[in-house]
């Protein structure tokens, strides 16, 4: 039997739970082996209750999100938060292509997945577009070399939800997609309760989390991904 293992990239340690964290789980439920990884550990995100070491608490956060999905194994890549680049993005390219080499490395007849954001970056921060393209260079790298790699799903958000005009009240955002740029869609409300304890996991986060779950209250659990094969 076919082994599907997921390796979900991601910039921060609470991208996968206000993200596609529905379909992660549904995943998992269905059989996939999931690993995580984020390539920075958010030190640089809100800091309401004044944490001297942003970075535990929220790597601590994270495993204990990873944990509710029911992460196999989970990587930090220690990168600074704020400061992605082309530079960062190759050095997590070899870290990346590392994992996963040594991931399957004794395995056999498995299909591996990568899911990561869309390439704008979603609310167009530059740590998730540098996430984004590090995904897309070892999607199609490994993939060139020989190793299964079935496709690449891109975590977007419909048009719908965002207006037709871009916004720059944080940074410079676009609109989402339009319905004919989504190739799937995924309802994961029957897991809605779960998707709400993953998400409040990150508490430090809390503004940005509860601000999900008030706007969106259970289409939070569902997730829109552009697919690459």
């Amino acid at each position: 039997m076919t082994q599907k293992i997921i390796f979900g990239i991601f910039a921060h340690p609470d991208d996968e739970a206000f993200g596609p964290s529905g379909t992660l789980l549904r995943e998992v439920k269905d059989g996939a082996e999931l690993h995580l990884i984020t390539l920075t550990a958010g030190e640089n995100g809100a800091n309401p209750d004044g944490h001297q070491d942003l970075s535990a608490v929220r790597l601590k956060e994270w495993h204990t999100a990873g944990q509710l999905i029911g992460a196999t194994q989970m990587h930090h890549l220690s990168l600074t938060d704020g400061m992605l680049s082309n530079i960062t993005m190759l050095a997590a390219v070899q870290q990346i292509e590392q994992i996963i080499r040594d991931t399957v490395s004794t395995s056999h007849d498995v299909e591996i997945e990568l899911m990561s954001m869309d390439t704008n970056g979603i609310t167009g921060h530059i740590d998730h577009i540098v996430a984004s393209r590090t995904a897309h260079h070892v999607f199609y790298k490994l993939k060139d070399e020989g190793l299964s790699l079935t496709r690449l799903r891109l975590a977007c958000i419909p048009r719908e939800r965002t207006g037709n005009t871009p916004h720059y009240d944080f940074v410079f955002m676009e609109p989402g997609r339009l319905p004919e740029e989504i190739d799937e869609i995924i309802d994961n409300r029957e897991y809605l309760d779960e998707v709400y304890a993953i998400m409040r996991t990150h508490h430090s986060q809390r503004d940005d989390g509860e601000s999900h779950i008030r706007h969106r209250g259970d289409t939070v659990a569902i997730d829109y991904f552009i697919v690459k094969e």
